[in-house]
């Protein structure tokens, strides 16, 4: 008896041991799967890379923009301040990361001001002081104001409660400044910004994402085209970049400066441009393009999808040391095309003509320069997006678009703040200020993007555009970049394409000709045009007709010979030495100017910036009264939608739910156990 007494205890106790175990591992199991979940904190990755705290990057670094307030400014005087100003967004880069490092802890308002704002002011002012030493000694006057901008402030991002959790970190203590939009902090200790998201915690977040199919129409017809207008397209065909010719330099904002963009940029067509590059390396580059003529740089922001690939960046400046990380995405497709003015005839580029077209700074600038636009294919005639990145249906490729500036003054090639020597066209397609109509660039580049997924406030599987880091990879940051290095044969080429009319360059079709004979009873002779691929002889007029001459410029290709004539009887046919015919009579092509490049012009003209494609107008919030399909040839929906997968919930939740089973395994044992011990 007295043994027996003594082993069933020692059971109770295996029991209940064996009980607690399952409730500890259960609960384990929870807390692990959630907080692997919330990811809130900083940690570092299998790289080495220091991932920010998604709490502290809701948070980033305001500066006012000493560019936009410069004088004219000779070329001289120009690259001394152009490496002040380079030298200013690496101090704001540097006061960011200080930033995030520290979190939004209660009392860290005096830390932020005391640690990141002061000290960056300090430096500001300096690089400011000696910008203005470098104008004065240029121009004889020192301009005045510039002091004025050296201050910074801390905002948070759009979506974030009130406050912006970092304390009185502006010179009044105020959260947000009056730029760019979304909810504006009040100042003070205890606000709660949002998750920044995005892999490496500063962005983009869920509300940067929006479901194409939600958001109503917004594409405004392009202007009608006048009596002069120049109406035609010139294409040029420049690849991909499928030799991954990359680098973070910006020669137009830094020349001399390494990583002065702070991000990766895509090159095609010049195929040596970097930080170091002049004019004299341009011309004497080679170029991707497939006119050897055309050695213009065309470059812009890489897209990245965030999935946790270590790209070759990694761990360098520009890339995953200031928050642009994740896989490189490469486009199907850039689409340059050179358009015309619908109200007059276009002069050529001037040779290394800088232009900059929107604006990488945007999210703190505010949108006077922006001309981000973004939308998926099918719907691109429908919704143009500047402050979303869309969230496109199954068999729809994300794509992004741009207009540049279609005037420029006559006579400079770039300027102090890389914007005010060229313009956009007011509303009705005229340029102002005695500015001269130019080719107008547009592109198009189409992505083939991994569907992001949205469910519970954050996104996975996100997407963005390469930017400065604090920035926070907002959409409304996308900018394209230019350099034209044409010889003057090309660009003479597009400008007589454009003002005639008429659709050249790479991947057009040969053209019916411009001339068309003008017949009588006795016939007469058709004259037609053509570029340097030939194209079809003009109308051999009717009646007897007499021959019809092809004008080709150079080799002959579908279309006519040089001068070639032949008999022909009745109407005219085609100039072609393989029909010995008289040509047909060309028409004036129809206009193919896409819609974008009148969003921009629009958008920039003078009056309010967003006119069409204001992030008002065109991002609403899902569910919103005044939303509809944007169409009725929408693709049909991904099988995903925006909350994932069976197989991705169930992959995501299974430790939850066997930590569930666990802890009630757990409960059940310790039940019984002291039931039985109850019975005893």
């Amino acid at each position: 008896m007295t043994g027996g007494t003594r082993r069933r205890p020692r059971a109770a106790r295996r029991s209940t041991v064996a009980a607690i175990a399952l409730m500890v591992g259960g609960a384990g199991l929870i807390a692990v799967n959630t907080y692997a979940s919330a990811s809130e904190t900083n940690e570092t990755d299998q790289s080495g890379t220091t991932r920010l705290a998604a709490g502290a990057a809701g948070s980033t670094v305001d500066c006012p923009e000493v560019a936009d307030s410069l004088p004219e400014l000779s070329e001289k005087a120009l690259a001394g301040v152009s490496d002040e100003l380079a030298a200013m967004d690496t101090q704001v880069t540097d006061a960011y990361q200080r930033l995030t490092r520290m979190g939004t802890a209660p009392g860290a308002g005096e830390k932020v001001k005391g640690e990141v704002l002061d000290p960056l002011e300090k430096s500001r002012a300096e690089s400011i002081g000696r910008i203005t030493d470098s104008i004065g000694k240029s121009t004889g006057e020192r301009p005045s104001g510039l002091d004025d901008l050296a201050a910074c402030e801390v905002r948070t991002a759009p979506g974030g409660t009130t406050g912006n959790g970092s304390g009185d970190a502006g010179a009044d203590g105020k959260g947000s400044g009056d730029k760019g939009s979304g909810d504006q902090g009040t100042g003070g200790d205890g606000g709660t910004p949002p998750a920044a998201g995005g892999e490496n915690g500063n962005g983009p977040e869920a509300t940067d994402f929006v479901d194409i199919r939600t958001v109503r129409p917004n594409v405004n017809r392009a202007p009608e085209a006048r009596s002069g207008a120049s109406r035609g397209s010139f294409s040029v065909d420049c690849g991909v970049n499928e030799n991954k010719n990359y680098n973070t330099d910006n020669v137009i904002v830094a020349p001399g400066v390494t990583n002065g963009a702070h991000h990766t940029h895509d090159y095609v067509g010049n195929q040596d441009v970097n930080a170091f590059s002049n004019n004299d390396t341009f011309a004497a580059a080679g170029t991707s393009c497939d006119a050897k003529g055309d050695k213009s740089s065309y470059y812009w922001p890489v897209m990245r999808v965030q999935d946790g690939t270590q790209e070759f960046d990694q761990n360098n400046d520009g890339g995953g040391k200031e928050g642009n990380v994740g896989k490189i995405l490469t486009a199907k497709q850039a689409e340059i095309k050179y358009v015309g003015s619908p109200t007059s005839k276009v002069v050529g580029m001037p040779k290394f003509l800088r232009i900059i077209t929107g604006d990488a700074k945007a999210f703190t600038n505010g949108t006077a320069n922006a001309n981000a636009h973004f939308s998926c294919t099918g719907f691109e005639d429908k919704v143009q997006l500047t402050d979303r990145y869309p969230i496109c249906p199954k068999g729809s490729d994300v794509v992004r678009s741009f207009a540049f500036q279609s005037c420029w003054d006559g006579q400079n090639t770039d300027s102090a703040n890389h914007r005010s020597h060229v313009a956009f066209a007011d509303a009705n397609g005229n340029c102002a200020g005695g500015f001269k109509a130019i080719p107008q660039l547009t592109m198009r580049l189409v992505y083939s993007v991994p569907t992001p997924v949205i469910a519970n406030g954050q996104v996975k599987n996100a997407y963005a555009v390469d930017g400065f880091p604090e920035q926070l990879h907002k959409p409304i940051n996308d900018h394209d970049d230019f350099i034209s290095v044409m010889d003057q044969n090309l660009m003479n080429q597009v400008v007589d394409c454009l003002n005639k009319g008429r659709n050249c360059g790479a991947g057009t079709p040969p053209e019916n000709g411009n001339g068309a004979g003008k017949g009588d009873d006795d016939g007469g002779k058709g004259n037609g045009e053509s570029d340097d691929k030939g194209g079809q002889g003009g109308n051999g007029g009717n009646g007897k007709g007499d021959t019809g001459n092809g004008g080709a410029t150079e080799a002959p290709a579908k279309g006519g010979t040089p001068n070639g004539q032949d008999e022909a009887k009745g109407s005219g046919g085609f100039g072609d030495e393989a029909v010995k015919s008289g040509g047909t009579a060309g028409a004036d092509a129809p206009r193919t100017e896409s819609t974008v490049a009148s969003e921009a012009q629009r958008a920039q003209s003078g009056a309010n910036p967003d006119t069409s494609a204001s992030p008002s107008a065109v991002s609403r919030p899902e569910g919103g009264e005044d939303q509809e399909p944007a169409g009725s040839v929408n693709p049909a929906p991904q099988a995903e939608g925006s909350q994932g997968s069976l197989a991705e919930t169930g992959s995501q939740l299974w430790p939850a739910a066997a930590g569930a089973l666990m802890l009630c395994a757990g409960l059940v044992v310790l039940l019984r156990s002291r039931r039985h011990t109850a019975r005893r």
